[in-house]
C-alpha cells in the first residue's frame, strides 16, 4: 500500500515538474532550469525504475576526469577490453555497461535512462550516430545483480559529454568515481563530489596512480577531505603505481575494488545499506529542489504580471492623452479651427453672436443645406488631426513599454529581433480607417436623432453632413488647455456649434449626441490601442509563463514527503528482494565505510575477479 502511494506521490511530482514553464531570464531561471532537467531525469532514470523494481541489478556508475582510468579500471575489473580507453574512445557518446548476461533483461529496456538507446556488441556499427546511448556488454565475469557503467569524463571539454556523464551519476544506485594521486584535490571532481554529498548517494573513490609507500599518507588526506565536503562515510580504495598487464591493472590491484562492489551488490545487509543511503537522499534532493522551482514558478509568474503591468500602464497613459486631446479643445485649432472658421466666417462671428443664436443657425443652416464648400475640408481637418493625436500617443506608449522591457532582464530577453520601440507600421492606416467609421458614426447619430424631429429634420433633410461636422466640433468642445488669445476663438467656436446644435436637437439632445460620439471615439482609440499593445503582451502569451505558480508543486512535494514517511528504507530494501544467486563474497581486501582499503602488494596472484565466486567454491 505504502509503495503504491509514493509510487503515485513521485509521479504526480513528475507531471507538475514537467508542466513547469521557466522562458524568462529572471535571476533564478538558469539554475530552476538545470533543476527541472535534474529532478525528471532523477525520477525517470532513477527513482521511479528503483521503486518498481528493487531487486533489479545495483548499478553502479563509474565516473572521473580526464584520463583518470576509469576504463582501465572497469577493464581489469571483468578482466577483457570492454570499455576502450584513450583519449578518443568511442565510448564517450556510447558508454558501455557491463552486466552478466542473465540480467540484461533488466537494461535492455528502457527500465533506466529511457531517454538512451541501446546497442549491443552486434550492434556497435550504429555507436557513430548523433545520439548518444548505451552500449551493453555481457560478461560472466560480473556477478548477478550488479552492473558496471563507464560514464565520460566529467570534465570533458564537449558540453554534451558532460551533461551526460552527469546525467548517468544521476541514475547510479552507487558512484565508484575513479581519481589520481595527481589530481585528487582538482576543482571539477570536486563539485560532483559535493553534488553527491548532497544528494547522499552511496559513493567509493578510487585513488590511482598512488606512489608506493604513500598509500596511507595520500589516502588519509583524500578521506580527511571527504570528511570536510560531508562525505565521511564514503569508502577510500587507494591503486598503487603499477604496471599494466596487457593493459589491465594486476589482480592485487584491483581486488579491493572487486571486494568492495561484490559485497555492495551481494551482501544482503550492505546492499540494503547502501539502496537505502542513495534513494533517500535522491528523494529528499528531488523534494528541496521541486520546493526551489516552485519559487522559481512564483517569480516567473511575478515577472510576467511586471511586464505586462508596464505595458498597461504605457498604453493607458496613451489612452488618456487621447481623452483629453479630444475634450480639451486642443484639436480645436491649427487647420481644424481655419477649416471652422471658413465654415461660420472669420470676421463677423462675433458679431452675430452678439445678435443672437438665429442669425448663426441660418448661416450654418445656409451652409449645411448647399452652400457646403468648407464642410469637406473641415471634415478632412479634423480626420488629419484625430489621426495625429492618436499616432503620437502610440508612438509614446511603444517608446515607454520598449524602455520598461529593455531595463528589466525578462523582458529585454523577449525583445531581441523585435521593432517594437516604435508603433506599428500599419498604424498610421489603420488609425485613418477607424477615424473614418468614427465619423460614419456621428453622421448615423445626427441622423437617428433628427429622425425623431420631423420639422427639424424635414427642414435641415440635406444638411446631415453638415450637422455631423457641426458635432465633431461639439466633442471637442471644452476650452481647458487652451492659451492666450485661442481661448475666445477656440471657446467661441464651440459655443457656437453647441448653440447651433440646441437649436436643432434641444439642450438634453445635444448632451446626450456629445457624450455619444466622444465613447464611440474612445471605444475606437482603446481598439487601436489594444491591438498595438498586443504586440508586447504576445510575447508573453507564447512563453507561457503566466501558467501555474508554485503551490502545486510545493504540495506534491509535501505529498511525497508524507508517503516515504509511511515506508522505511527497510521495507523498501530488504534482503528478501535480493536477485537469486545474490549471495557470496570474493576473498579481498576492499572495506566498507570509512576504512582506507590498500591492497597488499606481497598478495599471490589469484583468479580474476568474480571468478571464484561462479565456480562457487567462494
Amino acid at each position: 500500500m505504502e509503495h503504491d502511494e509514493l509510487v503515485g506521490a513521485l509521479l504526480t511530482l513528475r507531471s507538475r515538474v514537467a508542466d513547469v514553464r521557466l522562458p524568462l531570464e529572471t535571476a533564478s531561471a538558469p539554475v530552476a532550469r538545470a533543476d527541472r532537467t535534474r529532478v525528471l531525469d532523477q525520477l525517470d532514470d532513477y527513482l521511479l525504475p528503483r521503486l518498481r523494481d528493487p531487486g533489479a541489478p545495483v548499478l553502479v556508475v563509474v565516473g572521473g576526469s580526464t584520463g583518470a582510468g576509469k576504463s582501465t579500471v572497469v577493464n581489469s575489473l571483468v578482466g577483457a577490453e570492454v570499455s576502450p580507453s584513450g583519449v578518443l574512445r568511442p565510448t564517450t557518446r556510447w558508454p558501455v555497461l557491463v552486466h552478466h548476461p542473465l540480467d540484461v533483461r533488466w537494461f535492455s529496456s528502457d527500465r533506466v535512462l529511457p531517454s538512451l538507446s541501446r546497442a549491443d556488441a552486434a550492434g556497435e556499427q550504429g555507436l557513430a550516430g548523433a545520439r548518444p546511448g548505451l552500449r551493453l556488454v555481457a560478461s560472466e565475469a560480473v556477478p548477478v545483480g550488479l552492473a558496471l557503467l563507464d560514464a565520460p569524463d566529467v570534465d570533458s571539454v564537449e558540453e554534451g559529454n558532460r551533461i551526460l556523464a552527469a546525467q548517468l551519476l544521476g541514475a547510479a544506485d552507487v558512484w565508484l568515481f575513479v581519481t589520481t594521486a595527481a589530481r585528487y584535490a582538482d576543482a571539477v571532481p570536486w563539485e560532483l563530489l559535493a553534488d553527491a554529498a548532497q544528494r547522499g548517494t552511496h559513493l567509493a573513490l578510487v585513488l590511482d596512480r598512488v606512489d608506493v609507500g604513500a598509500e596511507t599518507a595520500v589516502g588519509d588526506h583524500l578521506q580527511q577531505m571527504l570528511a570536510d565536503a560531508g562525505l565521511a562515510s564514503a569508502t577510500v580504495i587507494v591503486v598503487p603505481e603499477v604496471a599494466l598487464e596487457d593493459g589491465l591493472l594486476p589482480e592485487h590491484a584491483v581486488g579491493p575494488i572487486a571486494d568492495f562492489l561484490t559485497r555492495t551488490a551481494t551482501d544482503p545487509a550492505v546492499r540494503a545499506a547502501a539502496l537505502a543511503e542513495t534513494w533517500d537522499g535522491a528523494v529528499a534532493d528531488v523534494s528541496r529542489r521541486a520546493l526551489d522551482l516552485a519559487d522559481a514558478a512564483d517569480e516567473q509568474r511575478a515577472a510576467d504580471a511586471r511586464l505586462r503591468s508596464a505595458v498597461t500602464a504605457a498604453y493607458a497613459t496613451a489612452s488618456e492623452q487621447i481623452a483629453h486631446a479630444t475634450s480639451d479643445g486642443t484639436l480645436l485649432r491649427g487647420e481644424v479651427l481655419a477649416r471652422w472658421q471658413d465654415v461660420v466666417g472669420t470676421s463677423e462671428w462675433f458679431r452675430s453672436l452678439e445678435q443672437g443664436v438665429s442669425r448663426l443657425r441660418d448661416r450654418v443652416v445656409g451652409f449645411v443645406r448647399g452652400r457646403r464648400p468648407a464642410e469637406p475640408a473641415l471634415v478632412e481637418a479634423v480626420a488629419h488631426g484625430l489621426s495625429a493625436v492618436i499616432q503620437d500617443a502610440a508612438e509614446d506608449a511603444a517608446e515607454r513599454a520598449h524602455s520598461a522591457w529593455r531595463h528589466d532582464p525578462a523582458g529585454l530577453a523577449l525583445l531581441d529581433g523585435l521593432a517594437l520601440s516604435r508603433a506599428s507600421s500599419d498604424l498610421r492606416t489603420r488609425t485613418a480607417e477607424q477615424v473614418r467609421a468614427w465619423q460614419g458614426d456621428v453622421l448615423a447619430l445626427v441622423e437617428t436623432e433628427g429622425a425623431d424631429k420631423r420639422t427639424t429634420a424635414r427642414a435641415l433633410s440635406y444638411g446631415v453632413n453638415g450637422l455631423g461636422a457641426v458635432l465633431m466640433v461639439a466633442v471637442f468642445a471644452s476650452t481647458g488647455g487652451i492659451t492666450g488669445a485661442e481661448i475666445g476663438i477656440v471657446g467661441g467656436s464651440a459655443l457656437l456649434a453647441q448653440r447651433l446644435l440646441e437649436a436643432v436637437f434641444g439642450d438634453d439632445a445635444v448632451r446626450r449626441l456629445t457624450q455619444e460620439a466622444h465613447s464611440r471615439l474612445a471605444a475606437r482609440t482603446d481598439a487601436l490601442l489594444d491591438e498595438e499593445s498586443s504586440r508586447f503582451t504576445r510575447q508573453l502569451d507564447a512563453t507561457g509563463a503566466r501558467g501555474r505558480d508554485g503551490d502545486d508543486l510545493r504540495a506534491s512535494a509535501a505529498a511525497v514527503g508524507s508517503a516515504m514517511a509511511a515506508r522505511t528504507a527497510a521495507t523498501a530494501w530488504g534482503a528478501g528482494e535480493l536477485p537469486a544467486g545474490g549471495s557470496g563474497h570474493l576473498r579481498g581486501t576492499g572495506a566498507v565505510g570509512r576504512a582506507v582499503a590498500v591492497p597488499d602488494r606481497e598478495e599471490p596472484e589469484r583468479p580474476r575477479w568474480w571468478s571464484r565466486w561462479f565456480r562457487g567454491d567462494g
